[in-house]
């Protein structure tokens, strides 16, 4: 997914993504383990998109906690 389509949801369903994504990314961690992965090229999709969840959750926490300042 594109970082635009991660800053239209909000903090809940960005981290229901970002536990889908941990989910996945275990899954494929063994299918890879156990020769099973025929899609390698999704583990390196996987992990730079929890890099993109946590990155607008953390501007979205900082942009809320200032303006409640």
């Amino acid at each position: 997914m594109a970082i635009s389509d991660f800053r239209d949801l909000s903090l809940d369903q960005l981290d229901d993504q970002l536990a889908k994504l941990k989910k996945e990314q275990f899954n494929l961690r063994f299918q890879t383990a156990s020769g099973q992965n025929e899609n390698t090229s999704r583990v390196r999709q996987v992990r730079r998109d929890i890099a993109r969840v946590m990155t607008v959750a953390r501007q979205k926490r900082a942009g809320s906690s200032s303006k409640s300042a």
